[in-house]
């Protein structure tokens, strides 16, 4: 089951970020930012896909990539990098507004605090950590997708977004983990490398429909 709605998630992702480009520049600037925001708050959830235990976020970290992609392909370099600021800017807002929320007081009659303790109450290491390597992610996206359209100019969208988001997702995965994970899990090599393999998983499927859209 987990592994027929990995690949309708993907379907979805995929199906929405071609809805952003559509709709234009500023669809996919806060396409980008929902996804990032998603990508961090679903990370918390752990499921079992291909016998392995991984989060149930990939999908949407590569989806804002994606997005950020689109942005550059059709719209030019310099609203990809504006994007990226407006990503980091809701992302840090959701983060502040989060910790905040957490410091009202229930009422008597709540029944929600425990639940929201337990997603929005991560810890600072984590929060900063994720939120630096995405940032950073971004910016390297951005630059290696330019450098392949300047490098490869006949290659198509999809092959050139397929590549960039294969090194892109590499850097956040080893990043993440040794900034995050280091000294808490057991073995940060086993998180990579299973983390890894399922995001290219999760290219591999996004790749042939964007191909199939002849981008």
């Amino acid at each position: 089951m987990n592994e027929l709605l990995f690949l309708i998630q993907a379907l979805l992702v995929v199906g929405f970020a071609f809805g952003a480009l559509k709709l234009g520049k500023g669809a996919l600037a806060a396409w980008v930012a929902v996804q990032a925001l998603i990508a961090n708050l679903f990370v918390l959830k752990q499921i079992t896909l291909f016998g392995f235990d991984v989060t149930a976020s990939d999908a949407f970290a590569i989806g804002s990539l994606l997005g950020l992609n689109f942005l550059q392909e059709y719209f030019g370099q310099d609203e990809a990098r504006k994007a990226t600021l407006i990503c980091f800017f809701f992302m840090l807002f959701f983060a502040l507004a989060s910790q905040l929320h957490l410091l009202f007081e229930p009422s008597i009659h709540d029944t929600t605090q425990p639940a929201f303790i337990a997603i929005l109450s991560q810890s600072p290491r984590l929060l900063i950590a994720s939120m630096s390597v995405f940032f950073l992610v971004q910016q390297i996206d951005i630059r290696f997708f330019a450098y392949l359209k300047k490098k490869l100019p006949l290659a198509s969208f999809a092959l050139r977004s397929a590549i960039t988001l294969i090194l892109s997702q590499f850097l956040d995965t080893f990043l993440f983990s040794f900034a995050g994970l280091y000294g808490i899990v057991a073995s940060v090599m086993d998180i990579i490398i299973i983390s890894f393999a399922v995001k290219l998983a999760v290219i591999f499927c996004f790749t042939p429909l964007v191909k199939w859209a002849k981008l």
